[in-house]
């Protein structure tokens, strides 16, 4: 018999999920639990599983469709033996159970459904599938935002897969090449994280009036703190750096501050104040800008804090961050200055009241005890909701920040 397996329930009310690419083609054997594609969701790529063990007879949508929650997206021929281990209730991977080890190759191809589906039809999509680029997940993500074709690209990977790193290398020769009249522009589909991105930007823009604020501060003491706590055993092994210090400030500040915690609720018509910190850390990633959170940091020490920064951020890079990591954020950091950026003025996360922007530390002049001096310097910024947040309490947590920074000692007792 042939079972139908709908795109599941992504979890935290999402409704729908871009289809990225098809592991698995029409005619292929697969195992209970084996992973069959990948979806992109508010941000988050996600491997899906297979609920049922048997033949793939037809893949019902193309890589690169957004589909609604509850579509089918794949039909499986099943025996009576693969029928009786199938899984009524699939989970994500990540979620439960994890895929039996399979090879990567195979995982790197991707089938596009055809527009007709006939009996015909899926010989001929198997044969077209078989004719694609054999090309990593990663590969093709690149691809897809950067507009290139992969059968252009030359790959290094195994058995000549192409790898995300071929698909950068061509792009950066062909911006070298003299510019074609047919190359004059290029069309991206706006997709997977752009399209979360722009809806959410917009969405804050025009819903909260965002005011913000900068202070300039001299933290020589502060990076002094740093080098010499990146010598404790503790933090061997982590990247310990300036983005988790601000951090544990602002954690802080926002003790006697709880305002810029807080959030506007239209519906009830009521500020809710937080008394917990989920800290969402802007991340800059291949497929986009992505905010995950640190839950319950007010609760870390630096040490686990610092571990939580630098776990989420690989984790982010690599696009496995889950969904739940992307929702339920009550206050965010974004960090300019590893691009060489003084400071910024960063626009709300959706249902957030504050947002701090922590600018490039350098050497510049500063008057330091009454004397012109070389120190290290920073400016911070801080966004924030004006319908929720006064100018007088965005000063007083921005000022809270820039103290504890600039005189690490008061920090100490929050480390």
């Amino acid at each position: 018999m042939a079972e139908e397996f709908r795109l599941p329930d992504l979890g935290e009310g999402l409704t729908e999920a871009e289809l990225v690419s098809w592991t698995v083609e029409v005619g292929q054997t697969v195992e209970l639990n084996q992973v069959i594609g990948e979806v992109e969701t508010a941000k988050a790529l996600v491997e899906l599983p297979s609920p049922y063990a048997g033949v793939v007879e037809e893949l019902l949508v193309s890589a690169g469709s957004t589909v609604p929650v509850g579509t089918p997206i794949i039909r499986i021929a099943t025996d009576t033996a693969a029928g009786e281990t199938s899984s009524d209730n699939p989970v994500l991977v990540g979620y439960g159970p994890v895929a039996p080890a399979e090879s990567k190759r195979a995982r790197r191809r991707e089938v596009r459904a055809p527009e007709s589906r006939t009996t015909s039809s899926n010989s001929t999509s198997s044969a077209s599938a078989k004719s694609r680029p054999d090309a990593s997940p990663a590969a093709r993500i690149a691809a897809r935002e950067l507009g290139i074709d992969l059968s252009a690209v030359t790959g290094t990977g195994p058995s000549g897969a192409v790898t995300k790193a071929d698909v950068h290398t061509y792009a950066r020769s062909r911006e070298r090449a003299p510019v074609q009249s047919s190359e004059r522009e290029t069309r991206t589909p706006i997709r997977g994280v752009r399209k979360h991105t722009a809806a959410a930007v917009v969405r804050s823009a025009f819903t909260a009036p965002h005011v913000t604020e900068f202070v300039t501060v001299d933290v020589t003491r502060s990076v002094k703190l740093l080098r010499r706590l990146r010598k404790l055993p503790e933090f061997e092994g982590l990247s310990l750096t300036a983005l988790s210090l601000v951090s544990k400030a602002m954690i802080a500040a926002l003790r006697e501050n709880p305002s810029l915690n807080a959030s506007w609720d239209e519906e009830n018509q009521e500020i809710v104040t937080r008394h917990y910190v989920n800290l969402g850390i802007a991340t800059a990633t291949p497929r986009g800008l992505v905010v995950p959170h640190v839950k319950d940091a007010q609760s870390l020490s630096l040490v686990e804090l610092c571990r939580a920064i630098t776990e989420l951020i690989a984790t982010a890079r690599g696009g496995k961050t889950e969904p739940a990591q992307l929702t339920g954020g009550t206050v965010s950091i974004t960090n300019v200055g590893v691009f060489g950026i003084d400071t910024g003025t960063p626009i709300l996360n959706p249902g957030e009241s504050a947002i701090l922007c922590l600018g490039s530390i350098t050497r510049r002049p500063w008057v330091h005890k009454d004397e012109l001096a070389v120190r290290w310097v920073t400016t911070l910024g801080v966004s924030f909701d004006h319908r929720v947040v006064d100018g007088e309490q965005a000063s007083r947590f921005l000022a809270a920040v820039a103290s504890m920074l600039h005189d690490p000692d008061g920090l100490l007792i929050h480390l």
